[in-house]
């Protein structure tokens, strides 16, 4: 009997080694290494339609780039703004989504409120591998979704499944999910590097070559980054995931990458009884202040993708009871942090060597960018000389460890989207003042940290 023939795939980067190692020579990380073993059958024939790995029926060789068509491809809407919003603007045809999320998140649930409701203009097929076509009826039928027009289809196995694809034609896909289908000629267990990557690979093409939306359900790591091999997300066109914690009606849906349009784009869903429903207005939920002014609050406007957003940033600054003082940031980067309560204390004169400094992101809105600066350490200044800011006050800005104040992109679009909430007060950097007064709307434009906290 012929010996099984092994290998090892790096998790995070897909990459094949002969050996067990504890770290990947290709991309550095250490414990990503899974062995599977290889098929010792001889690779099958791949019939001629599957010439490439994206590659559209009859290839027309080499083109100048001057000539090739661009005609642009129409998008399909979703039903759900928000939804198209983080796509780019719709559903593109013969794209592949990669959709991710926690357990419980609603990724099921928003995708087949969106299947339910483009299968009454086109044909669309929902391929369900963890749950029963009983299990995702009931489901449908709690929601009160439309249901006679949907395709349903229990299958695991990627080649039965692309030959029923070839008979039925379907416009849309989902395979919920990507981790439970499994191909023949791999003998590792569904679920391992080398199924999941194979059998998106087969499920991609067939999607590019037919002008199939394809949407991949995956699932995530206890870090939350997706599961399986990092090639996964090189496949495929887009990647979202769907973030939200249990005690929280509220959904995040984030772009992760995006071929057809802007990347950490973010849509904002509520969970209910009857499903996901989009919230239009995101500012207004990230916005719900106490009456009376807190110390350590301020408001601050944040750029997600391609629209400006309001969120409120705490700070709780308290006595030290420890030789080491604690810092801690939810929402926000621990280490920027550190450096900008250094810039405090160099350039503003507030020495918080000696205090625990508490930050938070007010609705677990994660925030990336360097226009939350200012706003962090007026917050963390007014818990400290324990002095309420003003509640129709808006700040932005990004702070130099010079001491100075620098722009941020779309800093007028930001301006105005405060004045349409009613503040009436910001503190911006002085390159970001608008040429035209907004109406009711006091600005102070500074360019040096000292001159931030005297507006105060």
């Amino acid at each position: 009997m012929a010996k099984k023939k092994t290998a090892y795939v790096c998790n995070d980067c897909g990459s094949e080694h002969a050996k067990w190692q504890g770290q990947c020579t290709d991309c550095g990380a250490w414990n990503t290494l899974q062995e599977f073993v290889v098929s010792s059958s001889k690779t099958p024939s791949r019939d001629a339609s599957y010439a490439g790995y994206a590659g559209a029926a009859g290839s027309q060789g080499i083109q100048r780039l001057a000539d090739v068509d661009l005609a642009e491809v129409p998008r399909i809407s979703s039903g759900m703004l928000e939804f198209d919003r983080v796509l780019g603007g719709g559903l593109v045809p013969g794209s592949a989504i990669l959709i991710g999320g926690h357990p419980g998140a609603g990724k099921s649930t928003l995708l087949l409120q969106t299947m339910c409701m483009l299968a009454g203009n086109m044909p669309a097929l929902y391929v369900t591998g963890e749950e029963s076509l009983q299990q995702v009826a009931m489901r449908a039928k709690r929601l009160g979704l439309p249901t006679d027009q949907l395709n349903m289809l229990s299958e695991t196995s990627v080649e039965r499944l692309i030959n029923t694809l070839q008979q039925h034609q379907p416009k849309i896909v989902v395979i919920d999910s990507i981790q439970v289908m499994h191909v023949e000629g791999v003998e590792s267990a569904p679920g391992s590097v080398s199924q999941v990557r194979e059998s998106a690979a087969a499920l991609t093409r067939y999607a590019k070559q037919t002008n199939t939306v394809l949407f991949l359900v995956g699932h995530v790591t206890k870090d939350g980054t997706l599961a399986g091999p990092k090639v996964l997300e090189h496949m495929i066109d887009c990647s979202i995931m769907l973030e939200g914690s249990g005690d929280s009606r509220f959904r995040t849906l984030r772009g992760i990458k995006n071929r057809f349009g802007a990347i950490n784009e973010l849509g904002v869903f509520a969970m209910l009884d009857s499903g996901l429903k989009e919230v239009k207005n995101p500012s207004s939920i990230f916005l719900s202040r106490s009456e009376e002014p807190a110390a350590g609050s301020v408001v601050m406007v944040i750029w997600e993708g391609t629209r400006p957003l309001l969120v409120e940033i705490q700070a709780l600054v308290d006595d030290s009871h420890f030789g080491h003082p604690k810092r801690v940031a939810v929402g926000l980067d621990q280490n920027r942090m550190n450096l900008l309560l250094a810039a405090l204390h160099r350039h503003g004169g507030v020495h918080l060597g000696d205090q625990d400094v508490y930050i938070n992101v007010v609705g677990g809105v994660k925030v990336g960018e360097t226009a939350a600066d200012l706003a962090l350490l007026l917050s963390a200044l007014s818990s400290f000389r324990n002095q309420p800011l003003p509640q129709e006050l808006i700040v932005f800005g990004e702070v130099g460890l010079s001491g100075e104040i620098r722009p941020v992109p779309s800093g007028q679009e930001r301006i105005k989207e405060a004045a349409k909430h009613g503040f009436t007060r910001a503190i911006v950097p002085k390159a970001n003042v608008p040429r035209q007064a907004i109406p009711g709307m006091t600005i102070i434009g500074v360019d040096k940290l000292q001159e931030a906290i005297n507006a105060v």
